[in-house]
């Protein structure tokens, strides 16, 4: 039987734009399955974490500023990722991109199309997609109905899937994007951002094995 883990994301972080391509190889290595969990990352910040956001708005051209800036595109050279950042719609409100996206999340494969194409407007191209005509734009282009997308984002069910699927991170332990949830003995493992692949790849081994010693 494949093995599945969970990959909670918004497409506001660009660290989770590099661990959303990085990722696809490994589970394809490991014979395992991503489920896609589309959620608000701003919406964890506000519960957990609310010292970064005030970090990142105090922060920004300071030294630890220029050297995350350095290490995220360095990640993206190694990582052969197309990364444009920091744009001038940074940070990114990503409320109707996720709508979006949780209006997928029952399509998986269409869910990933979405996200690929709204990680390269974004992250290669610098265009807002907190405005819903872009995000019509990107789903048309990624072979999606976008104009169906738009009016499903809007539905009350889409909205409260995202405030479940945020509420549900948080519960778990989950502080930021993206948030990677691996089976691990009789519970869990949380993996968090690009940098923590490896151990990803690590606990898929270990459960492939027969569980953790």
């Amino acid at each position: 039987m494949s093995q599945s883990f969970e990959f909670f994301f918004d497409l506001a972080s660009p660290w989770t734009c590099l661990a959303f391509h990085n990722i696809q190889p490994l589970a394809q290595k490991a014979g395992a399955t991503i489920i896609w969990r589309p959620f608000l990352v701003g919406g964890v910040h506000n519960q957990v974490n609310e010292a970064y956001v005030e970090s990142r708005a105090n922060n920004q051209g300071s030294p630890k500023w220029r050297q995350l800036v350095q290490s995220l595109h360095d990640w993206a050279a190694q990582s052969d990722v197309p990364m444009n950042f920091p744009s001038k719609f940074f940070p990114l409100r990503s409320v109707h991109a996720m709508r979006f996206c949780c209006a997928l999340e029952d399509r998986q494969s269409d869910l990933v199309k979405f996200a690929k194409a709204g990680f390269d407007a974004h992250y290669t191209h610098q265009l807002n997609l907190d405005d819903p005509d872009v995000l019509v734009h990107v789903a048309n282009g990624a072979g999606l109905d976008g104009e169906t997308l738009r009016l499903r984002s809007q539905e009350g069910g889409v909205k409260e899937q995202l405030r479940r699927n945020t509420e549900e991170a948080v519960a778990r332990g989950a502080f930021g994007s993206p948030s990677i949830f691996v089976p691990f003995g009789s519970g869990e493992r949380l993996y968090f951002g690009n940098d923590q692949l490896p151990l990803v790849e690590w606990a898929l081994r270990q459960e492939h094995q027969g569980g953790p010693a």
